[in-house]
């Protein structure tokens, strides 16, 4: 499964710490921000992939389960650490599921909104992913 979890940088001081996304942090231009916040526990968010997209996901506060599926195999990732980033590659299916108490997730993302980027039918998807790995 093609995707990466960045340290991303931290100053760590008594007073609290600061993390720090910059240009050279992340593998991408940042060109949207947004975040979800006061998601129930039982709530599934995501549920799509981008075809041209790429987004960081950040657990800023509490904790979340993000299911990644390259249209092959699929895997769990945990994120609870505001210091470690989720890169998330294009054609990459994501669910994020079991959102903690005051769970905050920042996405950062490589393009602006565009609905046309966004496969949004999991069968389609696949169908999709299959053709991608042939290419």
């Amino acid at each position: 499964m093609d995707y990466t979890i960045i340290d991303i940088p931290k100053i760590t001081d008594p007073r609290g710490n600061l993390a720090v996304v910059e240009k050279a942090s992340i593998p991408f231009a940042i060109k949207r921000v947004y975040y979800l916040y006061d998601v129930p526990s039982e709530s599934h968010r995501g549920g799509h992939a981008h075809k041209e997209c790429y987004t960081m996901l950040i657990a800023i506060s509490g904790s979340f389960i993000v299911q990644l599926n390259d249209g092959k195999t699929t895997t769990e990732v945990f994120l609870n650490k505001p210091a470690k980033g989720l890169i998330v590659p294009t054609m990459v299916w994501r669910e994020l599921t079991d959102f903690s108490s005051g769970a905050v997730c920042l996405a950062l993302a490589s393009h602006d909104f565009s609905e046309e980027d966004y496969i949004r039918d999991f069968d389609k998807f696949k169908s999709l992913a299959a053709a991608h790995v042939k290419s």
